[in-house]
C-alpha cells in the first residue's frame, strides 16, 4: 500500500473500494486490521499531542477522511486517491458483514444512541451480525475489562464511537487484548448520524468539502473552536510545509 506523509502524518493512498477490499481479505485470513481516518483537525492536534500522533501513525490503516486533507494532499505534491470517509467506510462494512456472515459490536456513544443504531442495523440485516454493543462512558480503569468483553463476544469487526483522542488512544493501547477481533476502528460521531439523532450535510456539500460547516451549522456554539479554529490553524501549517519546499 502506498503511503504518503503529510504534517507527521503518514496516510494511505487508497479508494473506498481498495480499503473494503483490504478489510475484506484480512477479514477472510483472520488476520488484524487496525484502522483510522485522519481530518484536519485531528491532523492539527497531532503536532502537539504525542501520544495521539503515535496512535495513528502505528495503525496498519489509515484513511483520509476529510476532503481538506486530500486538497492538502495535493497542494503539498503528494496526491491522494480519494477521500475515504470514516461514516461511509462503516456503512459500507456493516453490509458487508451481512453479507460474510461476520459479527459486529458497536462500541461508544450515549446509550439510547448506540441502542437505535444496534436497533437499525438488526431491522436493515439481522440480529445475527450484533455481536454485542455498549455505551461510550466509562472510567480510564474499565478500559481492558471492557475491551476482554468486546474480545469474548466473537466479533470480527469493532466501531467505536468515541471522541479523539480517546478512542485512538483506547484502541492502540488494547488492541493486544482485541487481536481476535478482525478489525477495529474509530469512527467519531458516526452512531448519531446512522441513529437519526444528528442529521449529515446533502451529498454535494460532502462533495464540496462543506460537511464541516453543515455540522458547525447544526451546533454552532460547541462546534465553532474544532472547525473553524482547527481548520485555520491547517490551512496555516499547510501552507507552511507548501512554502518550506518551494
Amino acid at each position: 500500500m502506498n503511503k504518503i506523509n503529510i504534517l507527521n502524518t503518514s496516510i494511505h493512498d487508497l479508494s473506498m473500494q481498495e480499503t473494503l477490499q483490504i478489510v475484506d481479505e484480512a477479514i477472510s485470513k483472520g488476520e488484524q486490521l487496525h484502522h483510522v481516518v485522519v481530518n484536519a483537525g485531528k491532523i492539527v492536534a497531532m503536532q502537539s499531542d504525542l501520544q495521539l500522533r503515535q496512535s495513528v501513525n502505528e495503525c496498519d490503516l489509515i484513511n483520509a477522511d476529510g476532503q481538506a486533507v486530500v486538497w492538502a494532499s495535493k497542494i503539498l505534491k503528494a496526491p491522494l486517491k480519494e477521500r475515504v470517509a470514516g461514516i461511509d467506510l462503516m456503512v459500507n462494512l456493516v453490509y458487508l458483514a451481512h453479507q460474510r456472515k461476520h459479527k459486529v459490536f458497536f462500541f461508544g456513544a450515549k446509550e439510547e444512541v448506540v441502542k437505535k443504531v444496534v436497533e437499525k442495523y438488526s431491522n436493515q440485516y439481522s440480529s445475527d451480525i450484533i455481536a454485542g454493543y455498549r455505551n461510550g462512558y466509562f472510567k480510564k480503569e474499565q478500559e481492558q475489562d471492557i475491551a476482554k468483553v468486546i474480545a469474548e463476544s466473537g466479533a470480527n469487526m469493532l466501531f467505536v464511537a468515541i471522541s479523539s483522542p480517546t478512542k485512538e488512544n483506547f484502541l492502540y493501547e488494547n488492541k493486544h487484548l482485541l487481536k481476535d477481533v478482525n478489525f477495529i476502528m474509530g469512527v467519531g460521531g458516526s452512531f448519531d448520524v446512522v441513529s437519526g439523532k444528528v442529521k449529515r450535510a446533502p451529498l454535494w456539500m460532502q462533495n464540496s468539502g462543506l460537511e464541516w460547516f453543515y455540522r458547525f451549522a447544526q451546533e454552532p456554539k460547541r462546534m465553532w473552536k474544532r472547525y473553524l479554529v482547527g481548520n485555520t490553524k491547517f490551512i496555516l501549517l499547510v501552507l507552511k510545509e507548501r512554502m518550506s519546499k518551494v
